[in-house]
């Protein structure tokens, strides 16, 4: 397969009184298109930091981002957001309350012609199991439904790459690992590449084809889930739960 996205000695670094502070150092990773991939690590080891830089709304201090071989950001140059072909989906959902589900899955369709936004909004409800919820409030509804919500709105633009940060952590450890396995099922069926980052290793091996750790700043390794749950029998994996 094809590599969708590349980091290439990624150095991601923030300004402060006391000068650079340096979050990733020098971040290597490439993803298959197709693929999902996962970085898991503790708070505070950069994962979201790269997911913002990846999205464009983190400058590059070194190195460049590259989605199908376009350059993304390199310290000198940066592709607005808007027009980076990149989803993204949080783990507050960021639904708008006052919108009906159908609206809100909509949202990003602004600029289609009605029929046909209307028709991408039906068959990505469909897609998610909540086509008999179209006209709902996501107060109405259960934790796991928003987050489905909130995934068929991430997709409605037909993103290259969606980013998901966090995007369980909200929810019960059962509706965690079960929504988990459900969002892998709906991105096989669509032929979506993403890549999530997580504190959670269970969550990782239910969604993930790649599994990288970040400590430190550093990835340890981007393993398949056969080799993370190697790690995991030998007392290698991190210790983030």
């Amino acid at each position: 397969m094809p590599t969708l996205l590349a980091l290439e000695h990624l150095h991601l670094a923030y300004d402060t009184a006391r000068g650079l502070h340096t979050v990733i150092p020098d971040l290597n990773l490439q993803l298959e298109r197709g693929q999902i991939g996962c970085l898991l690590g503790a708070s505070g080891c950069g994962k979201s930091t790269v997911l913002r830089a990846i999205a464009g709304f983190e400058p590059v201090r070194g190195g460049r981002i590259l989605l199908e071989g376009r350059v993304l950001s390199l310290p000198q140059q940066q592709v607005a957001p808007e027009l980076r072909r990149v989803g993204m989906m949080f783990q507050d959902y960021a639904l708008f309350p006052h919108m009906s589900v159908a609206r809100n899955v909509g949202f990003g369709l602004r600029r289609a012609r009605a029929q046909e936004r209307e028709a991408r909004v039906a068959e990505l409800l469909e897609l998610v199991g909540l086509a008999h919820a179209k006209d709902s409030y996501p107060h109405e509804l259960s934790g796991g439904q928003q987050q489905r919500v909130a995934l068929a709105r991430a997709l409605a633009p037909a993103p290259e790459l969606l980013l998901l940060d966090e995007p369980f952590s909200n929810l019960d450890t059962n509706t965690r690992e079960h929504l988990a396995q459900e969002v892998r099922g709906i991105l096989q069926a669509t032929g979506h590449t993403a890549i999530l980052v997580t504190h959670n290793q269970a969550e990782a091996l239910a969604i993930a084809d790649r599994i990288g750790s970040l400590s430190g700043g550093q990835l340890q390794y981007w393993d398949q889930p056969e080799d993370f749950r190697q790690r995991l029998t030998a007392g290698v994996a991190p210790a983030v739960q």
